[in-house]
């Protein structure tokens, strides 16, 4: 797995050390396409004894480029999704190289999948959140069928019946994995799994843990600048403070994630959804204090003059809104309070 990080890390360092943020989205389609080429989205799969190899390798691309992580995370959770729920056959096509996930459905852009005539399944509304539409061959998307059942489908996006637009996104973070609108209209599609195996499955919360190594990773690159910082400044006691501060909290955040990723592979049919909101929440608290810390002791040279810095410190904020917050908060702390057992001794 050290192999791999290090020929991922070749890749991407290429793209994330450009003298200005990337502007289109051409190169991170280059970089995924050869990321595929090479076998480099093989991934050890979530619950198989291998999580943290896993997630080390999300954080890794995180630390060099979020916009691509992004595209990254989604491609390996879809190979993952397809493994777990029977559909490894759609990755053998060529024509399905580069894949993505779309499970947000607001209820103004509701996707609805139907049978036709020949027993096709056809793809006809509004998809709105489509993170990366314009750098991917093809998406694993929530719909809902006939009978008002959740379904996910696999869809091929290199038909006529698919239109990629240019609305539901204006941000500066994450800019150019622009998470647009799609339109379907009768677009073919194969169905995956049953009702509600997307969410019912145990790798949904795996996957959910994925997001929060890519946090991390970014958050350990930012904190790397701090420490480059304080390596040449011996005499700024105000940075070593915030870096002495940066240390501990990542290091937390880092054996959250080695907790989390044990406890999954030691119960990998168990769900997972108490152990991964904790986790999440836990590695989101030190981003955000990292993002702080790094800022105040730094000021705005680097956001100003450094590439790499300003590209990780504007899409870190963007691409932790994945969380829901104090929502997710709420939901652990429910879980919390009816668990009798819980006592937090050491």
């Amino acid at each position: 797995m050290t192999d791999d990080l290090q020929r991922l890390a070749a890749i991407f360092d290429v793209i994330a050390k450009r003298p200005q943020p990337l502007r289109h989205d051409a190169e991170l389609q280059v970089a995924m396409r050869v990321c595929v080429e090479q076998g480099l989205d093989r991934l050890p799969l979530p619950a198989g004894g291998q999580t943290l190899q896993r997630w080390q390798a999300l954080a890794s691309v995180a630390g060099h480029d979020l916009a691509l992580a992004k595209l990254y995370e989604s491609h390996t959770d879809a190979i993952a999704i397809l493994h777990e729920l029977d559909s490894e056959h759609l990755l053998t096509d060529g024509l399905w190289a580069v894949w993505a996930v779309w499970a947000a459905d607001p209820p103004y852009a509701r996707l609805n999948v139907g049978l036709d005539a020949e027993g096709v399944a056809r793809l006809q509304g509004r998809k709105a959140w489509c993170s990366g539409a314009a750098q991917i061959d093809s998406a694993l998307i929530t719909a809902w069928d006939e009978q008002n059942q959740p379904r996910l489908v696999a869809v091929n996006l290199h038909q006529r019946q698919v239109a990629i637009s240019d609305q539901g996104w204006q941000a500066v973070g994450m800019a150019t994995t622009a998470s647009v609108e799609v339109q379907f209209d009768q677009a073919q599609a194969t169905l995956v799994g049953g009702c509600d195996s997307y969410l019912s499955r145990p790798g949904f919360w795996h996957g959910g843990a994925g997001i929060a190594a890519c946090w991390y990773g970014a958050a350990a690159a930012l904190g790397q600048a701090l420490k480059a910082h304080c390596a040449k400044r011996t005499e700024d006691p105000h940075a070593q403070a915030h870096l002495g501060a940066v240390d501990a909290t990542l290091c937390s955040a880092a054996g959250a994630l080695r907790d989390g990723a044990q406890w999954i592979d030691q119960h990998p049919r168990q769900d997972a959804q108490w152990v991964v909101r904790r986790v999440r929440a836990q590695v989101e608290q030190a981003a955000d204090e990292v993002l702080q810390r790094v800022g105040r002791a730094l000021g705005a040279t680097p956001y100003c003059r450094d590439p790499h810095f300003a590209r990780l410190a504007a899409d870190l904020p963007v691409f932790m809104r994945q969380s829901h917050a104090e929502r997710d908060l709420a939901e652990l702390g429910r879980q919390v309070a009816s668990a009798d057992h819980l006592t937090w001794q050491l």
